[in-house]
């Protein structure tokens, strides 16, 4: 069966962007006809692997492959997949009167938590050095955490205040949470599986296992002075909820709706993401900010909304 991406034409643009590269169009063409690493990227379209990388991760962030570290013959791999086979655009004026879904965003510096209950090992770091000590849970709560580029814990939760962005003449139809994470080992081990679970309102949406704690290679943002014998980077994760349940990266975890997270009007909800006590695997996370790990991006908060009509 096929899989159809539809787009607004203006969300078509963003695409065309990604495969306007002649590069990136024939590896995307490539990973069409069948699942690649990104050393058999590089490989075969005579690329330094940081130029195979950089590309997969623009289509990536263009919605038209996802990636999944899996057990290779040395380590883990980064996996590459087509999520679409098709691309149906619509073409309407944006004149014509219809109910349209519409989307707003919040991007939410991983810093700027509102609570937090963490456990060794854990630390803060900017882009420029450590905040506080490591492994004191105290360097949690100091002034300079706003400024936070890469967070971990071994156990616990830090908690966001995400302003409500629907307006107050729509509904809510759908939340996604886009967030670059992974586990939490002594300097870096890519098999170090962790539940990584979100929570919103109180109310679980689901939980995440990563495989594992990655460094050995430099993130593309990490700074130089943080050494690679640390964590480096992390996967590009996605929650979503929407009005037929809860998904991580497009696999259903749970049958929790978003009508069922009690946002409706009030000026914010409550965004949690920790590992718990019990969890099958405590092994802590590493959460990244813009400027450190594979992923130009904070904390992404992503509102989908209809406008209400007048029989509502």
């Amino acid at each position: 069966m096929s899989r159809v991406l539809k787009l607004s034409i203006d969300e078509f643009l963003e695409i065309a962007k990604a495969l306007a590269n002649e590069s990136r169009l024939e590896i995307f063409k490539q990973i069409q006809k069948t699942d690649m690493n990104v050393n058999e990227i590089a490989d075969r379209f005579g690329l330094p692997s940081s130029t195979a990388t950089v590309n997969v991760k623009k289509l990536e962030e263009a919605g038209l492959i996802k990636t999944e570290l899996l057990p290779g013959a040395r380590g883990f791999q980064k996996v590459c997949s087509a999520l679409y086979d098709q691309l149906a655009v619509d073409l309407k004026s944006p004149e014509e009167p219809a109910v349209q879904e519409s989307a707003r965003y919040v991007h939410m510096p991983v810093g700027l938590y509102s609570d937090c209950d963490v456990r060794p090992t854990c630390g803060v770091l900017s882009d420029e050095g450590i905040v506080g000590y490591l492994d004191d849970p105290r360097s949690f709560y100091e002034p300079d955490k706003v400024r936070a580029q890469l967070l971990w814990f071994r156990q616990g939760y830090v908690q966001y205040q995400i302003p409500n962005k629907v307006p107050y003449d729509a509904r809510l139809t759908g939340l996604e949470l886009s967030v670059e994470i992974c586990s939490e080992a002594p300097h870096h081990n890519p098999n170090w599986p962790s539940d990584i679970t979100v929570w919103i309102n109180g109310t679980e949406i689901g939980t995440f296992m990563s495989p594992g704690d990655f460094g050995g290679e430099r993130g593309l943002l990490t700074p130089a002075w943080w050494d690679k014998i640390n964590t480096q980077y992390g996967q590009l994760k996605r929650w979503r909820i929407d009005e037929t349940g809860s998904y991580i990266d497009g696999r259903q975890v749970s049958d929790v709706t978003v009508d069922r997270l009690n946002i409706g009007d009030a000026p914010a909800f409550q965004l949690r993401i920790g590992v718990k006590p019990d969890a099958a695997n405590v092994g802590g996370l590493n959460l990244f900010g813009a400027k450190f790990g594979n992923y130009e991006q904070d904390l992404i908060v992503r509102f989908d909304y209809k406008p209400l009509r007048s029989s509502e």
